[in-house]
């Protein structure tokens, strides 16, 4: 069996050399654990619950310090469901906004994406969150941009090299350069 004044002394070491306020936390409700300090004192200390206490004192136990390592943090659980999730992929894939009951928009916004989760799940997201959860259902947001896939390019050129200039001459704009002839 492990020496116990061995195990305070390196937890106390740990604790001085840990990086971030989880690591500290896990260390220090060993350290009170070994000190003598029952799990409910050390979850009111810590403020953790007794449940979390106890699974640290469990992965101490079976692994020791290397027990207590956080690998990733799991987040918080998530709002919507699975299947939630899959209905909120397929409106923004196959609906525009004002199929759902929005004003007449013609693209899917993070404001309008989070304001349908919240009518139709009663789930309240930041526009970050939202965010997140477009990137986990594969979907993208891109700012739209305007072409003319029909367009001609015989009509264009001949706009830009005569009409444009014959409009510019007629403008009259008072000591200052059009915007456009930049």
């Amino acid at each position: 069996m492990r020496n116990r004044k061995d195990e305070i002394e390196k937890l106390s070491i740990a604790m001085k050399e840990a990086k971030n306020k989880r690591a500290y936390e896990r260390y220090q409700a060993i350290y009170l654990h070994l000190q003598g300090y029952k799990k409910g004192e050390i979850a009111t200390i810590i403020g953790r619950s007794k449940k979390t206490i106890y699974n640290y004192i469990h992965a101490y136990a079976q692994r020791g310090l290397d027990g207590l390592e956080m690998k990733y943090s799991p987040g918080a659980p998530r709002r919507l469901s699975p299947d939630q999730e899959k209905e909120l992929a397929f409106i923004i894939e196959h609906q525009l906004p004002v199929d759902v009951g929005f004003e007449a928009k013609y693209n899917w916004t993070l404001a309008i994406v989070a304001e349908l989760i919240q009518q139709k799940w009663g789930s309240t997201y930041t526009l970050r969150g939202t965010s997140e959860i477009l990137h986990r259902l594969g979907l993208s947001y891109t700012k739209p941009t305007y072409t003319l896939a029909n367009a001609d390019e015989g009509k264009q050129k001949e706009f830009i090299e005569i009409t444009f200039p014959e409009v510019k001459k007629t403008v009259r704009w008072e000591n200052r350069t059009c915007p456009l002839s930049r």
